[in-house]
Order: C-alpha cells, then structure tokens, then sequence
C-alpha cells in the first residue's frame, strides 16, 4: 500500500507549530490533540524539526530546564527522516523500525504533506490483511 492511501484513509490536518513557543505550549497542544508528534516550524513557515512524545520525556528526565521557559527549538529533532507520497508502507515500516522512530513526515516534493505514525501503519496493515482473508475465503468457499 502507498503512503498517499494511508494519508488519504487518515483525513487529518497538518499540526504545525512554531518552534520559538514553549516545552509547555506544545506539550499542552499534543495532549489536547491527543498527537504524539508535532511538526515545528520557523516563524518563516519553514519546516525545521519534529517534536516527539519521546523528545518531551527525554527533557523532563534529563531536567533540561522549566518547561514554560524552553523553547520547543531547543530539544526537537532537527534531523528527521520522511518518506514520500509514492513510498510503500512496507519501506515507511522499514524505516521507522531501523531508525526507532514512530513518526515520519511525508513530503512531496520539498512540501510536507503529512505524517503518518507506526500506529497508522499498523491499522492499515490489518485492514489490508483482513481484505486479503476474506478473499481468500471467498475464493475457497466456491
């Protein structure tokens, strides 16, 4: 399956935020959007870094600062992998697997598109399996 279908499944906006806010802002924004990741921008509407779950646990473990005072540019991921509307979810699964990541944003061209997570990945992976189960069941019952 192409990621462009999952994306497509998904119908989900793009949750972009600004990387000079606060820890605490955008640890208020991805529980109230029940997200584990949030794509940061520059105040020039650049794309700059991810800001994960993980990133937020590794602050609050390392004490690296007040969360209200440090900037979310502070401790996202600047390095960040993304695959392409065409990737297959198999290459997307691969990557995330190799590199332990559970977010990957999804570009077109030099435009993010989107961002799929591990869990996305997964209900796809059964809604495909299961397809493909009732098929074959069809096919053995005639």
């Amino acid at each position: 399956m192409k990621l462009k279908e999952i994306l497509a499944q998904k119908q989900s906006a793009i949750i972009s935020f600004e990387a000079s806010k606060s820890v605490q802002d955008a640890t208020k924004e991805m529980y109230e959007k029940r997200i584990g990741a949030l794509l940061l921008k520059s105040e020039t509407g650049k794309f700059v870094g991810i800001l994960t779950d993980r990133d937020i646990l590794r602050f609050y473990a390392e004490e690296l600062g007040e969360a209200d005072k440090v900037k979310v540019s502070e401790i996202m991921t600047e390095d960040f992998f993304v695959e392409t509307l065409d990737s297959t979810s198999d290459r997307a699964e691969s990557v995330m697997t190799e590199k332990r990541v559970r977010h990957l944003p999804i570009v077109e061209g030099a435009q993010v598109v989107g961002i799929i997570s591990i869990g996305d990945l997964v209900k796809a992976k059964l809604q495909e399996t299961a397809v493909e189960a009732k098929s074959l069941r069809d096919y053995i019952s005639t």
